[in-house]
């Protein structure tokens, strides 16, 4: 039978004889407690030692060597746990400092250790355990830092396939809606148009009818009047007089024509027929002229599905990516705004913590250290304006806006609030902007804040551009003719 050491009664993990040892699949053993801890901070249940993954969700107990160190921890077990001097077999009570080495009270006067320095071994290990922890330190944290990483890598990867199945979940809606208005629009152009064909061939039966009747008419005058003309002479005489009557009598009507737009009218239906369904499609969809971005979103920010408005609510398990804010409750944009003029209108409602405004791309979004913003706020100190140079400006407004348009000429550096139901003027900044800007909401309340579609307006001549409507209620396409 094989001899057992102590060291193979040492738990790999704390160095320690084993307490209630549980068996890997692997044929690893680890206390439970150490086990637990190791297996608490990885999400895969693996061996802390040679990384395999344990098939067992509950591994069973070793009870063999569970035997073992029980035995080993019996009324002898302090003696056969310490640690003996092989020349002397004491207990290694002492430090040799200059050897740099465990010693044992024989040691000490032992020919090799003349004039040694020595000191108790207990001293020198509480000495040495506190150098190891402080140096262990910056590992440990180190470890700690990574391991947070791995959460958030497979936060944002549960996030990630969480994002696509609602994204394509709600393309689906909206390409399903589109569908059903091509096919509503397809049944109403082919209805229109059996219709017209239906009252066009109408008309050309009653047209024929009336054609058949006339046609009649004269054949029958045509082959009475060509009979007599090969009778005889005599019989022709006689009957002269009546038969031209008859042929004077009779009426001549001009040949019927075909009346004007007896055809299909082609040019009506098939005529810009993709572009005349897409400008009737516009009243079907909306547009927002600011699409939030869900990924600059705070955790405790709820978007809407149709990503147009924002709402504070609880705290959301969201991956810590650098584009989330996590100091500001606050959500940008999609697409940045550098040069030309933009407007949108935001309908704050009965709110009352808000901000709404621009925010440069540089300003940092994990703590208050950055503030490049131009802003107008409602809080418990009424209505305020910020902006970078003047910090916070007091608006003493006389009346409250329920709707604010915002609007940006990022060329003439203008940025303009203003009640987008009164045009009244709230508040105005004037800057050389140099960085990208996005557009900024900040709530802290429960009612949502809403960005307003716009109306989208064709019309053709002119030149060829797309427009914003002052009142920031249409988007204006124009095109050459």
């Amino acid at each position: 039978m094989a001899s057992c050491s102590e060291e193979d009664l040492l738990c790999p993990a704390c160095q320690d004889v084993f307490k209630d040892p549980l068996l890997l699949s692997c044929c690893h053993s680890f206390c439970r407690s150490c086990l637990q801890s190791w297996w608490s901070l990885k999400r895969v249940q693996e061996c802390p030692l040679c990384r395999a993954v344990c098939v067992w969700s509950d591994p069973p107990s070793n009870l063999a060597l569970k035997n073992l160190c029980e035995t080993l921890r019996g009324p002898r077990a302090s003696v056969r746990s310490a640690v003996i001097c092989r020349l002397h077999h004491e207990k290694l009570k002492l430090f040799c400092l200059d050897h740099q080495q465990p010693a044992c009270v024989v040691c000490r006067d032992a020919k090799a250790h003349v004039d040694h320095r020595f000191r108790p071994a207990d001293e020198v290990a509480q000495e040495r355990r506190a150098e190891l922890r402080t140096s262990l330190k910056p590992l440990q944290d180190r470890l700690k830092a990574f391991t947070e990483a791995g959460r958030n890598f497979q936060l944002a990867a549960e996030h990630l396939k969480k994002q696509s199945r609602q994204v394509e979940r709600r393309a689906k809606e909206q390409f399903q809606k589109l569908r059903e208005f091509l096919r509503e629009e397809e049944v109403a152009r082919l209805q229109a148009l059996r219709e017209e064909e239906g009252q066009k061939m109408e008309l050309l039966r009653a047209r024929t009818e009336e054609l058949s009747r006339d046609m009649e008419a004269l054949s029958h005058t045509v082959s009475a009047t060509e009979e007599e003309l090969r009778a005889q002479d005599a019989s022709f005489l006689t009957r002269f007089q009546v038969s031209e009557l008859r042929v004077r009598q009779c009426p001549l009507p001009d040949p019927p024509q075909l009346p004007k737009g007896a055809l299909i009218d082609v040019a009506k239906h098939l005529g810009n027929l993709a572009f005349n369904v897409w400008n009737k499609m516009k009243d079907a969809v909306t547009y927002t002229p600011v699409v939030l971005d869900p990924n600059t979103a705070n955790a405790e920010l709820v978007l809407s599905e149709d990503l147009s408005s924002v709402r504070h609510g609880k705290r959301q398990q969201l991956p810590d990516n650098p584009e989330r804010f996590g100091y500001w409750d606050s959500v940008l944009g999609s697409e940045g705004l550098r040069g030309g003029a933009h407007s949108w209108d935001v309908e704050v409602g009965d709110s009352r913590e808000w901000e709404l405004g621009v925010l440069a791309e540089s300003v940092c979004r994990t703590d208050f250290s950055g503030s490049t913003v131009w802003s107008l706020e409602l809080s418990g100190q009424g209505y305020r304006a910020y902006s970078p140079t003047h910090k916070y400006t007091a608006l003493p407004l006389t009346h409250k806006p329920r709707t604010v348009r915002v609007h940006l000429d990022w060329e003439r550096g203008e940025l303009t609030f203003s009640d987008a139901d009164s045009n009244a003027h709230i508040h105005s900044f004037t800057h050389t902007f140099t960085e990208t800007l996005s557009p900024h909401l900040c709530t802290r309340g429960a009612l949502p804040l809403r960005i307003l579609p716009v109306r989208v307006l064709v019309q053709t001549g002119g030149d060829k551009s797309l427009r914003y409507h002052p009142q920031g209620t249409n988007t204006l396409i124009t095109s050459e003719v």
